[in-house]
């Protein structure tokens, strides 16, 4: 027997597949921005492994963007944004006043 997800049947009203279609664009969309938002973080981290100061600092500036634009639309939660930049603003920080 096939292992996984059950089939999911379709919704027999049209408000409900208009709903299924938008899930999936909205889907698609999210999943886009949040390996958008990782990326940018890891981007930062590297640079700050590396002790690359001024890659570090314009990554950083990149990345800021980036995590506040996907704490917007409700990716992540603002908290979670937040401390993302504090840790990493401290990283830079740190990084910068050891060079």
């Amino acid at each position: 027997m096939a292992s996984g997800k059950p089939k999911k049947k379709n919704p027999r009203l049209a408000s409900g597949r208009k709903r299924a279609r938008q899930n999936v664009k909205i889907n698609a969309a999210n999943t886009s921005l949040r390996s958008k938002y990782r990326t940018a973080v890891k981007n930062v981290e590297k640079a700050v492994l590396a002790g690359d100061t001024e890659k570090a600092k314009d990554l950083f500036a990149k990345m800021q963007s980036v995590v506040d634009t996907v704490a917007d639309k409700g990716i992540f939660h603002k908290n979670k944004a937040a401390r993302d930049k504090s840790r990493l603003s401290a990283k830079v920080k740190a990084l910068a006043a050891a060079a």
